[in-house]
């Protein structure tokens, strides 16, 4: 029974210590170092314990297979987390060859901050729909361009940090 309760705190240390990375990463990737370091504190503190527990038995493998498949079994949970949290800011850029004035109106009628950009493409001059949007709400706004023109070109990016700007209250479909 010992030996299970052994493999068990191995795998969820792991687990633990590697999704808190994940959101360690995830919060110096904001900006938000004070919240990293604290994590990291939690982080290493179980990795530690994790490790201990492998090194001075590494002549039993099922205790190295525990902890490897808790590191695995972390990398899933935590990319998981931090799209479930989707902290922080996107920008979008969309190009819709014949609907981006209906695209544009509808997307400020939700609550967006649409700019429009010209651009000149293969086929001539098109519109540039700029969108600087919370991460949370990149499903409400994927589903109004699909829905206005699912030939659309859609580009997101990650932004690290924004200032001023227009961000109201999205209003869900």
């Amino acid at each position: 029974m010992e030996l299970i309760f052994s493999y068990l705190f191995i795998f969820f240390a792991r687990v633990t210590d590697v999704s808190l990375s994940t959101l360690r990463i995830l919060m110096i990737m904001r900006g938000r170092s004070l919240v990293a370091a604290v994590i990291g504190f939690f982080e290493v503190s179980i990795y530690i314990l994790a490790l201990g527990q492998v090194i001075g038995n590494l002549n039993n493998p099922l205790k190295v297979v525990a902890y490897a498949l808790g590191f695995a079994t972390g990398n899933l949970i935590g990319s998981r987390l931090e799209e479930r949290l989707a902290l922080g800011v996107a920008t979008a850029q969309v190009i819709s060859l014949e609907k981006s004035e209906v695209m544009a109106q509808m997307l400020r009628e939700q609550g967006f901050g649409v700019t429009v950009l010209e651009g000149c493409g293969k086929h001539g001059t098109h519109h540039i729909l700029h969108i600087l949007l919370k991460r949370k709400d990149l499903p409400c706004f994927m589903d109004t361009v699909r829905a206005v023109d699912n030939q659309a070109f859609v580009s997101v990016m990650d932004t690290r940090k924004i200032f001023g700007g227009y961000f109201a209250k999205i209003k869900a479909k």
